[in-house]
């Protein structure tokens, strides 16, 4: 049957949409480092993981040898009703800013979670449920993690529990409701529910709570609790791993566009998204087939790659995880109740981490006023409303679009738009109202928190 004579949807799931996950640690010549018990300070096992985590899940996390893993028919299945998503050429906004550059943007947000984390939730609970588990724990900073989470369990009739970083929990009222709606607890974090949301209460009065603190709290649920386990929506590698399909399909749209990018841009908070963008072209950089402009743009509030220190730290503030070394401000450090919550996290990926280390990566923070411009323009030109962790990346885009504007250059600008910000509307107002505030930390505040990192 020729490819006029199949469906056109039914085309795309055949032949544009990837079928097996890309693993970019096989190809780097040095590996990210291993996760340490905590105790001991020795490289955790999967049986020390498989505690906290679904088995085969713990054998993703583990494996740095195979580059490409076959996702699952059910997973398949699921993809197919929004995937393959859209890589889009931005052509009002190239006329807008009077570049010649060539811009375009993997857009994650045509779906009901909103963004791109339902790309490994739906694998996180399909394996879950495999394992014969009752139900999963996890937290969310903006919501897109919980929305996403709460949506697959709700396919696999799979409990959720969700701690939500409180601030974002009270100024996103509605993700909360659609999480509730497809059958998720919420619980604002730090809570008085688990003994290390009341540590981090006392120590801590009046916190707005972090995706460190959140962290800690749904991993003592899931381990107080048979039949449970944790699951994470950013920074370890089994999710870089799920979002890969991100990258994997961005390559090959710009392959059937007959276009190389030049430039690729992610927004970065634990590194899900832009691991999930970058590892395939990372992939042919470290195995030297071609080569990129690689940027990871984090909020100047919470600038972990570009002010922090690369050791060995906690994953979450009440110190109840494995050591994973990586870029980190400290997993004391509590950042401002900025309104990309997504991007309040202490730490970075471990292969995130080491990709920058290598210097196959570079790194911008960017101010929340200037973030939130950027994400106007772009609504009032493409029509869509960016998530204000995209919008990051959209205003790193914009600069490279105005370089290229002074230099004359046409490059091809890629950047991952990874999800809507019609939940957002609290932040639009008050940056519509003028009343939004940019903060940026001290370095007092940064040596503060690094100053307790792991002896190691």
């Amino acid at each position: 049957m020729s490819k006029k004579e199949i469906p056109y949807k039914i085309y795309l799931e055949e032949h544009e949409m990837p079928r097996q996950w890309y693993n970019v640690r096989a190809d780097m010549k040095k590996k990210p480092a291993p996760l340490l018990n905590p105790e001991t300070h020795e490289p955790m096992t999967e049986d020390d993981l498989a505690k906290v985590f679904c088995r085969e899940l713990v054998k993703q996390e583990l494996d740095d040898t195979t580059p490409y893993i076959d996702i699952p028919q059910e997973i398949l299945d699921f993809y197919k009703m929004y995937r393959p998503a859209p890589l889009v050429r931005a052509y009002c906004l190239e006329k807008k800013l009077g570049t010649p550059a060539k811009i375009y943007y993997k857009f994650e947000g045509n779906n009901t979670s909103g963004s791109h984390k339902l790309n490994s939730a739906i694998a996180q609970a399909y394996y879950a449920k495999q394992e014969g588990l009752k139900g999963v724990t996890t937290e969310t900073g903006a919501g897109q993690w919980g929305t996403a989470l709460s949506m697959a369990c709700s396919y696999f009739d799979l409990d959720c529990q969700v701690y939500m970083v409180k601030c974002s929990y009270e100024q996103k009222p509605f993700r909360r409701e659609v999480m509730r709606t497809y059958g998720a607890q919420v619980t604002p974090s730090p809570s008085m529910s688990t003994a290390v949301g009341r540590k981090i209460n006392e120590e801590f009065p009046g916190t707005n709570g972090s995706l460190g603190c959140a962290i800690s709290e749904a991993v003592e649920a899931a381990t107080s609790q048979e039949g449970y386990r944790y699951v994470l929506g950013s920074v370890l590698n089994q999710v870089l791993l799920h979002q890969s399909i991100i990258g994997l399909e961005t390559k090959a749209a710009l392959d059937k566009y007959g276009e190389k990018a030049d430039i690729i841009i992610g927004c970065a908070g634990g590194g899900s998204n832009l691991g999930g963008l970058i590892s395939p072209f990372v992939g042919e950089m470290v195995r030297g087939e071609a080569d990129y402009k690689i940027i990871a743009v984090e909020p100047i509030s919470c600038p972990s790659l570009t002010r922090g220190k690369y050791s060995y730290d906690f994953c979450d503030t009440g110190k109840v995880c494995p050591l994973q070394k990586m870029y980190t401000l400290g997993s004391g450090f509590m950042p401002a109740s900025s309104h990309a919550g997504g991007l309040r996290y202490h730490g970075m990926s471990s292969v995130v981490s080491e990709i920058y280390d290598q210097g196959l990566m570079e790194a911008r923070s960017v101010r929340q006023t200037d973030v939130f411009e950027a994400a106007q323009t772009f609504a009032r030109v493409e029509g869509i409303l960016p998530a204000p962790e995209s919008s990051h990346a959209i205003k790193v885009a914009i600069d490279e679009a105005m370089k290229c504007k002074e230099t004359g250059e046409e490059k091809t600008i890629v950047f991952g738009l990874t999800g809507t910000g019609y939940f957002d509307m609290f932040a639009y107002q008050r940056y519509n109202d003028g009343q939004m505030q940019d903060y940026i930390p001290t370095d007092e505040e940064i040596e503060k928190a690094l100053a307790k990192l792991p002896d190691m």
